[in-house]
């Protein structure tokens, strides 16, 4: 009761504040389309300065607002296949069904996790609000298999890392330094790797759907 007691004592202008990314992450897992990809990055970028839970200073948060606007940029692939996919169309919808399934148990599984700390309310939601960051880029990644996406979902991974540190740090007894840019900087690393990889899939196969790189031979 506590745990959901320190969501449902929020004002709905905090909810929105703290929900918007969230939600355009999530509107990003459950539409295929690049395009869209894109438009959720503009919006998470756009909502970054008004997540006081990222616990970082101003100029920080500007690079992770900067970062996602990267991600956007970069999303702009081809959503075509290429001209002999692997992959037909069934076995897609099966995997990215077992994908949000897993999605959703491991959510379920780390927010219960959560719930059962003896945290005080902030504590419990910041920590929570950073799971379902983590979740949502990890169902990013499990439902799409296209490589400009995984930029995106690395997005949200660091995002959620960012907060649950924030939390880790603040929960911590004795006094720590202030926040680096730590996990900013392996986000960025990640999303480069990721950009770097569908950049070769499409000049190599043609197309960066992972599924249908039939002329990239592992």
């Amino acid at each position: 009761m506590e745990f959901l007691e320190s969501w449902t004592e929020l004002t709905l202008l905090d909810l929105l504040r703290l929900l918007a990314p969230a939600g355009f992450l999530l509107v990003s897992m459950l539409l295929p389309s690049v395009r869209v990809a894109r438009l959720a990055a503009i919006g998470v970028a756009l909502s970054i300065p008004f997540v006081g839970e990222l616990g970082v200073s101003p100029q920080l948060s500007a690079a992770w607002s900067a970062l996602w606007l990267l991600i956007a940029w970069s999303a702009k692939g081809r959503d075509g296949v290429a001209r002999r996919p692997l992959a037909t169309t069934q076995a897609i919808v099966e995997s990215g069904t077992v994908g949000l399934l897993l999605a959703l148990a491991l959510s379920a599984l780390l927010v219960a996790a959560v719930a059962r700390q003896d945290l005080s309310p902030e504590e419990a939601r910041r920590a929570s609000y950073g799971v379902l960051l983590l979740m949502l880029g990890f169902g990013d990644l499990m439902l799409h298999a296209h490589a400009r996406r995984a930029g995106l979902a690395f997005g949200a991974l660091g995002l959620g890392l960012q907060v649950l540190e924030n939390a880790a740090r603040d929960a911590q007894v004795l006094e720590t330094n202030e926040p680096g840019g730590a996990v900013l900087l392996a986000t960025v690393l990640a999303v480069a790797l990721a950009v770097r990889v569908a950049t070769s899939r499409e000049r190599l196969a043609g197309t960066a759907w992972v599924s249908d790189a039939h002329d990239l031979h592992d």
